[in-house]
Protein backbone atom coordinates (compact mmCIF):
# COMPACT_ATOMS: atom_id res chain seq x y z
CA UNK A 1 0.00 0.00 0.00
CA UNK A 2 1.47 3.35 -1.04
CA UNK A 3 2.13 5.94 1.68
CA UNK A 4 -0.06 9.04 1.59
CA UNK A 5 1.12 12.48 2.74
CA UNK A 6 -1.12 15.41 3.67
CA UNK A 7 -0.72 18.86 2.13
CA UNK A 8 -2.15 22.10 3.55
CA UNK A 9 -1.73 25.38 1.71
CA UNK A 10 -1.82 28.94 3.03
CA UNK A 11 -1.89 32.32 1.31
CA UNK A 12 1.02 34.40 0.04
CA UNK A 13 3.57 32.18 -1.68
CA UNK A 14 1.87 29.07 -0.29
CA UNK A 15 0.47 27.83 -3.63
CA UNK A 16 3.87 28.26 -5.30
CA UNK A 17 5.64 26.31 -2.54
CA UNK A 18 2.96 23.62 -2.53
CA UNK A 19 3.74 23.08 -6.21
CA UNK A 20 7.47 22.90 -5.36
CA UNK A 21 6.73 20.31 -2.67
CA UNK A 22 4.68 18.16 -5.03
CA UNK A 23 7.37 18.30 -7.72
CA UNK A 24 10.18 17.50 -5.28
CA UNK A 25 8.32 14.66 -3.60
CA UNK A 26 7.36 13.25 -6.99
CA UNK A 27 10.96 13.37 -8.23
CA UNK A 28 12.28 11.67 -5.09
CA UNK A 29 9.62 8.98 -5.50
CA UNK A 30 10.75 8.46 -9.11
CA UNK A 31 14.38 8.07 -8.04
CA UNK A 32 13.34 5.41 -5.53
CA UNK A 33 10.78 3.81 -7.87
CA UNK A 34 7.96 4.18 -5.36
CA UNK A 35 4.52 5.76 -5.37
CA UNK A 36 3.71 8.44 -2.80
CA UNK A 37 0.16 9.77 -2.66
CA UNK A 38 -0.79 13.30 -1.63
CA UNK A 39 -4.08 14.35 -0.06
CA UNK A 40 -4.63 18.10 -0.11
CA UNK A 41 -6.84 20.11 2.20
CA UNK A 42 -9.64 21.68 0.19
CA UNK A 43 -9.27 25.04 1.94
CA UNK A 44 -6.59 27.63 1.20
CA UNK A 45 -5.89 29.12 4.61
CA UNK A 46 -5.29 32.81 5.18
CA UNK A 47 -1.97 34.46 5.79
CA UNK A 48 -2.01 37.50 8.07
CA UNK A 49 -1.50 39.78 5.09
CA UNK A 50 -4.43 38.29 3.19
CA UNK A 51 -6.65 38.73 6.25
CA UNK A 52 -5.63 42.35 6.71
CA UNK A 53 -6.17 43.14 3.06
CA UNK A 54 -9.86 42.31 3.03
CA UNK A 55 -11.18 42.25 6.60
CA UNK A 56 -11.75 44.34 9.71
CA UNK A 57 -11.23 43.19 13.28
CA UNK A 58 -14.48 41.25 13.64
CA UNK A 59 -14.10 39.49 10.32
CA UNK A 60 -10.46 38.68 11.06
CA UNK A 61 -11.59 37.00 14.28
CA UNK A 62 -14.23 35.00 12.41
CA UNK A 63 -11.95 33.91 9.57
CA UNK A 64 -9.15 33.08 12.02
CA UNK A 65 -11.41 30.69 13.88
CA UNK A 66 -12.82 29.21 10.67
CA UNK A 67 -9.29 28.46 9.43
CA UNK A 68 -8.35 26.94 12.79
CA UNK A 69 -11.47 24.78 12.93
CA UNK A 70 -10.97 23.54 9.38
CA UNK A 71 -7.27 22.78 9.75
CA UNK A 72 -7.70 21.02 13.11
CA UNK A 73 -10.37 18.82 11.54
CA UNK A 74 -8.13 18.14 8.53
CA UNK A 75 -5.39 16.97 10.90
CA UNK A 76 -7.80 14.75 12.84
CA UNK A 77 -9.14 13.24 9.63
CA UNK A 78 -5.66 12.48 8.27
CA UNK A 79 -4.57 10.91 11.56
CA UNK A 80 -7.67 8.73 11.58
CA UNK A 81 -6.81 7.53 8.07
CA UNK A 82 -3.27 6.65 9.11
CA UNK A 83 -1.57 9.50 7.24
CA UNK A 84 1.77 9.92 9.07
CA UNK A 85 2.76 13.42 7.98
CA UNK A 86 1.51 16.71 6.59
CA UNK A 87 3.45 19.40 4.79
CA UNK A 88 1.97 22.82 5.50
CA UNK A 89 2.93 26.16 4.01
CA UNK A 90 2.73 29.22 6.27
CA UNK A 91 -0.68 30.39 7.49
CA UNK A 92 -1.88 33.06 9.90
CA UNK A 93 -0.18 32.50 13.26
CA UNK A 94 -3.31 33.11 15.31
CA UNK A 95 -5.12 30.27 13.53
CA UNK A 96 -2.08 28.03 13.87
CA UNK A 97 -1.79 28.49 17.59
CA UNK A 98 -5.44 27.76 18.17
CA UNK A 99 -4.78 24.44 16.44
CA UNK A 100 -1.56 23.85 18.35
CA UNK A 101 -3.29 24.40 21.67
CA UNK A 102 -6.15 22.05 20.80
CA UNK A 103 -3.90 19.31 19.42
CA UNK A 104 -1.09 19.91 21.95
CA UNK A 105 1.83 20.58 19.65
CA UNK A 106 5.56 20.82 20.14
CA UNK A 107 8.04 22.08 17.54
CA UNK A 108 11.33 20.24 17.19
CA UNK A 109 14.59 21.49 15.73
CA UNK A 110 18.01 19.86 15.95
CA UNK A 111 20.81 22.42 15.64
CA UNK A 112 24.32 21.10 15.17
CA UNK A 113 27.32 23.20 16.14
CA UNK A 114 30.98 22.19 15.58
CA UNK A 115 31.35 20.90 19.14
CA UNK A 116 27.77 20.46 20.26
CA UNK A 117 24.34 19.20 19.35
CA UNK A 118 21.36 21.22 20.53
CA UNK A 119 17.83 19.85 20.54
CA UNK A 120 15.27 22.67 20.76
CA UNK A 121 11.77 21.61 21.79
CA UNK A 122 9.27 24.46 21.68
CA UNK A 123 6.15 24.25 23.83
CA UNK A 124 3.39 25.30 21.43
CA UNK A 125 0.50 23.97 23.50
CA UNK A 126 0.39 26.59 26.24
CA UNK A 127 1.41 30.15 27.04
CA UNK A 128 0.88 33.58 25.52
CA UNK A 129 0.86 32.45 21.88
CA UNK A 130 -2.06 30.09 22.50
CA UNK A 131 -4.20 32.67 24.27
CA UNK A 132 -7.70 33.88 23.43
CA UNK A 133 -8.63 37.53 22.86
CA UNK A 134 -11.52 39.42 24.39
CA UNK A 135 -12.25 42.88 23.02
CA UNK A 136 -13.64 45.64 25.21
CA UNK A 137 -13.89 49.33 24.31
CA UNK A 138 -10.36 50.62 23.79
CA UNK A 139 -8.61 47.44 24.94
CA UNK A 140 -7.84 43.84 24.09
CA UNK A 141 -7.56 41.29 26.92
CA UNK A 142 -5.59 38.13 26.16
CA UNK A 143 -5.93 35.13 28.46
CA UNK A 144 -3.94 31.91 28.41
CA UNK A 145 -3.24 28.85 30.53
CA UNK A 146 -0.48 26.55 31.76
CA UNK A 147 -1.19 23.07 33.11
CA UNK A 148 0.60 20.26 34.88
CA UNK A 149 -0.68 17.79 32.26
CA UNK A 150 0.68 19.68 29.25
CA UNK A 151 3.96 20.45 30.98
CA UNK A 152 4.46 16.74 31.68
CA UNK A 153 3.61 15.81 28.09
CA UNK A 154 6.11 18.31 26.70
CA UNK A 155 8.88 17.17 29.04
CA UNK A 156 8.18 13.48 28.38
CA UNK A 157 8.31 14.09 24.62
CA UNK A 158 11.56 16.06 24.86
CA UNK A 159 13.27 13.31 26.86
CA UNK A 160 11.99 10.62 24.51
CA UNK A 161 13.15 12.55 21.45
CA UNK A 162 16.56 13.24 23.00
CA UNK A 163 17.07 9.54 23.59
CA UNK A 164 16.23 8.90 19.95
CA UNK A 165 18.68 11.62 18.94
CA UNK A 166 21.43 10.18 21.12
CA UNK A 167 20.71 6.42 21.38
CA UNK A 168 23.46 5.77 23.92
CA UNK A 169 21.34 7.67 26.44
CA UNK A 170 23.85 10.39 27.29
CA UNK A 171 22.30 13.85 27.72
CA UNK A 172 24.60 16.50 29.15
CA UNK A 173 22.01 19.11 30.06
CA UNK A 174 18.25 19.68 29.99
CA UNK A 175 17.26 23.33 30.34
CA UNK A 176 13.78 24.84 30.41
CA UNK A 177 13.54 28.48 29.33
CA UNK A 178 10.33 29.96 30.75
CA UNK A 179 9.42 33.17 32.56
CA UNK A 180 8.48 30.99 35.51
CA UNK A 181 8.65 33.82 38.07
CA UNK A 182 5.24 34.89 36.78
CA UNK A 183 3.56 31.56 37.60
CA UNK A 184 3.38 31.55 41.42
CA UNK A 185 5.85 28.69 41.77
CA UNK A 186 3.52 26.21 40.01
CA UNK A 187 5.88 25.52 37.10
CA UNK A 188 8.78 24.91 39.51
CA UNK A 189 6.73 22.23 41.24
CA UNK A 190 5.55 20.55 38.06
CA UNK A 191 9.06 20.46 36.56
CA UNK A 192 10.58 19.02 39.74
CA UNK A 193 7.94 16.28 39.83
CA UNK A 194 8.46 15.44 36.17
CA UNK A 195 12.26 15.36 36.48
CA UNK A 196 12.01 12.95 39.41
CA UNK A 197 9.55 10.77 37.50
CA UNK A 198 11.87 10.52 34.48
CA UNK A 199 15.07 10.20 36.51
CA UNK A 200 16.75 13.25 34.97
CA UNK A 201 17.95 16.65 36.10
CA UNK A 202 16.13 19.62 34.60
CA UNK A 203 17.30 23.18 35.14
CA UNK A 204 14.40 25.64 35.03
CA UNK A 205 15.83 29.02 34.06
CA UNK A 206 14.71 32.51 33.18
CA UNK A 207 15.12 33.23 29.45
CA UNK A 208 17.79 35.89 30.05
CA UNK A 209 19.81 33.41 32.12
CA UNK A 210 19.67 30.87 29.29
CA UNK A 211 20.82 33.57 26.87
CA UNK A 212 23.72 34.61 29.09
CA UNK A 213 24.92 31.02 29.51
CA UNK A 214 24.74 30.36 25.78
CA UNK A 215 26.70 33.53 25.05
CA UNK A 216 29.35 32.79 27.70
CA UNK A 217 29.98 29.10 27.08
CA UNK A 218 27.69 27.89 24.30
CA UNK A 219 25.68 24.68 24.59
CA UNK A 220 27.20 21.61 26.20
CA UNK A 221 27.91 18.73 23.78
CA UNK A 222 24.37 17.33 24.12
CA UNK A 223 21.92 19.97 25.25
CA UNK A 224 18.13 19.88 25.30
CA UNK A 225 16.34 23.21 25.57
CA UNK A 226 12.62 23.02 26.30
CA UNK A 227 11.24 26.49 25.82
CA UNK A 228 8.11 28.53 25.95
CA UNK A 229 7.40 29.98 22.53
CA UNK A 230 7.70 33.52 23.81
CA UNK A 231 11.47 32.95 24.07
CA UNK A 232 11.99 30.30 21.41
CA UNK A 233 10.33 32.22 18.59
CA UNK A 234 12.70 35.15 19.10
CA UNK A 235 15.81 33.08 19.74
CA UNK A 236 15.44 30.44 17.03
CA UNK A 237 17.03 32.59 14.32
CA UNK A 238 19.83 33.59 16.72
CA UNK A 239 20.53 29.95 17.62
CA UNK A 240 20.64 28.99 13.95
CA UNK A 241 23.02 31.84 13.16
CA UNK A 242 25.30 31.36 16.16
CA UNK A 243 25.42 27.57 16.42
CA UNK A 244 23.93 26.13 13.25
CA UNK A 245 25.57 28.35 10.59
CA UNK A 246 22.30 28.27 8.70
CA UNK A 247 19.75 30.81 7.49
CA UNK A 248 16.14 30.33 8.49
CA UNK A 249 15.02 30.72 4.85
CA UNK A 250 16.73 27.41 4.09
CA UNK A 251 15.39 25.47 7.07
CA UNK A 252 12.38 23.28 7.57
CA UNK A 253 11.15 22.09 10.92
CA UNK A 254 8.59 19.71 12.37
CA UNK A 255 5.63 20.01 14.68
CA UNK A 256 4.55 16.90 16.57
CA UNK A 257 1.03 16.61 17.95
CA UNK A 258 0.67 15.01 21.38
CA UNK A 259 -3.12 14.88 21.74
CA UNK A 260 -4.42 11.30 21.67
CA UNK A 261 -6.72 12.07 18.72
CA UNK A 262 -3.76 12.78 16.45
CA UNK A 263 -0.88 11.09 18.29
CA UNK A 264 1.91 10.26 15.89
CA UNK A 265 0.94 12.84 13.25
CA UNK A 266 3.91 15.03 12.28
CA UNK A 267 3.59 18.34 10.46
CA UNK A 268 6.50 19.74 8.46
CA UNK A 269 6.85 23.41 7.58
CA UNK A 270 9.37 25.89 6.32
CA UNK A 271 10.86 28.13 9.01
CA UNK A 272 10.24 31.21 6.88
CA UNK A 273 6.78 32.74 6.70
CA UNK A 274 4.23 33.26 3.94
CA UNK A 275 6.35 35.91 2.14
CA UNK A 276 3.26 37.64 0.71
CA UNK A 277 5.48 40.36 -0.78
CA UNK A 278 6.95 37.74 -3.13
CA UNK A 279 3.63 36.27 -4.21
CA UNK A 280 3.50 35.62 -7.95
CA UNK A 281 7.08 36.78 -8.56
CA UNK A 282 8.64 33.30 -8.82
CA UNK A 283 11.47 34.34 -6.48
CA UNK A 284 10.60 32.66 -3.19
CA UNK A 285 13.40 30.44 -1.84
CA UNK A 286 12.41 26.76 -2.39
CA UNK A 287 15.25 25.15 -0.40
CA UNK A 288 13.33 24.63 2.87
CA UNK A 289 10.36 23.15 1.01
CA UNK A 290 12.55 20.72 -0.90
CA UNK A 291 14.27 19.71 2.33
CA UNK A 292 10.87 19.06 3.91
CA UNK A 293 9.97 16.81 0.97
CA UNK A 294 13.20 14.86 1.47
CA UNK A 295 12.59 14.44 5.21
CA UNK A 296 9.06 13.24 4.63
CA UNK A 297 10.16 10.82 1.91
CA UNK A 298 12.87 9.34 4.11
CA UNK A 299 10.99 9.22 7.41
CA UNK A 300 7.49 8.40 6.23
CA UNK A 301 7.69 6.87 2.76
CA UNK A 302 10.56 4.41 3.11
CA UNK A 303 13.08 6.31 0.95
CA UNK A 304 16.25 5.69 2.95
CA UNK A 305 18.92 8.25 2.13
CA UNK A 306 16.56 10.80 0.54
CA UNK A 307 17.85 13.60 2.77
CA UNK A 308 21.43 12.85 1.80
CA UNK A 309 20.41 12.68 -1.85
CA UNK A 310 18.77 16.12 -1.75
CA UNK A 311 21.60 17.67 0.27
CA UNK A 312 24.01 16.46 -2.39
CA UNK A 313 21.86 18.12 -5.05
CA UNK A 314 21.73 21.39 -3.11
CA UNK A 315 25.50 21.35 -2.74
CA UNK A 316 25.83 20.91 -6.51
CA UNK A 317 23.63 23.98 -7.01
CA UNK A 318 25.73 25.98 -4.55
CA UNK A 319 28.89 25.10 -6.42
CA UNK A 320 27.26 26.20 -9.67
CA UNK A 321 26.05 29.47 -8.16
CA UNK A 322 22.37 28.66 -8.67
CA UNK A 323 20.11 30.33 -6.12
CA UNK A 324 17.25 32.75 -5.53
CA UNK A 325 17.86 36.48 -4.89
CA UNK A 326 17.63 36.18 -1.09
CA UNK A 327 20.76 33.99 -1.24
CA UNK A 328 22.57 36.38 -3.53
CA UNK A 329 21.59 34.50 -6.68
CA UNK A 330 19.84 35.63 -9.84
CA UNK A 331 17.62 32.64 -10.49
CA UNK A 332 13.88 32.20 -10.19
CA UNK A 333 12.19 29.65 -7.96
CA UNK A 334 11.37 27.59 -11.04
CA UNK A 335 14.97 27.74 -12.28
CA UNK A 336 16.31 26.52 -8.92
CA UNK A 337 13.82 23.67 -8.66
CA UNK A 338 14.38 22.61 -12.28
CA UNK A 339 18.15 22.55 -11.74
CA UNK A 340 17.85 20.64 -8.48
CA UNK A 341 15.50 17.98 -9.78
CA UNK A 342 17.77 17.46 -12.79
CA UNK A 343 20.70 16.52 -10.54
CA UNK A 344 18.75 14.23 -8.19
CA UNK A 345 20.26 11.02 -9.47
CA UNK A 346 21.42 8.05 -7.41
CA UNK A 347 24.91 8.29 -8.99
CA UNK A 348 25.52 4.57 -8.81
CA UNK A 349 24.62 4.19 -5.14
CA UNK A 350 22.10 1.58 -4.20
CA UNK A 351 18.78 3.23 -3.40
CA UNK A 352 17.14 1.53 -0.44
CA UNK A 353 13.39 1.46 -0.08
CA UNK A 354 12.08 0.36 3.30
CA UNK A 355 8.61 -0.07 4.66
CA UNK A 356 7.34 3.29 6.01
Amino acid sequence: MEPVIGLAVGGGTGPELAAVFERALGRIADVYSVEIGITRSERVYHSYSSLKADAGIEQIRELTREDADHYAEFCRAQAALGVPAIFRTAINAQSLYLVRRRLQAVKVDAITAPNASLLLVRDEAQGFYTGENTHVPGALIRTMSFSREITEKVIAFAIRRARQQWPDGEIDEIVMAYKFHLLDGALDEWVAESAARHGVEIRLSQPDTVNRNLIERGPRPRTVIIAGNEWADIMHVVLLDRFGAERQENRCTENVYLHFEVAGLVEYQTVHGSADDLEGKDTVNPVATVRAAAMIAERHAGCAGAVRLVEGGLETLRRRGIGTPDLGGRHSTTDVVDALLDVLEPEGQRILVTEP
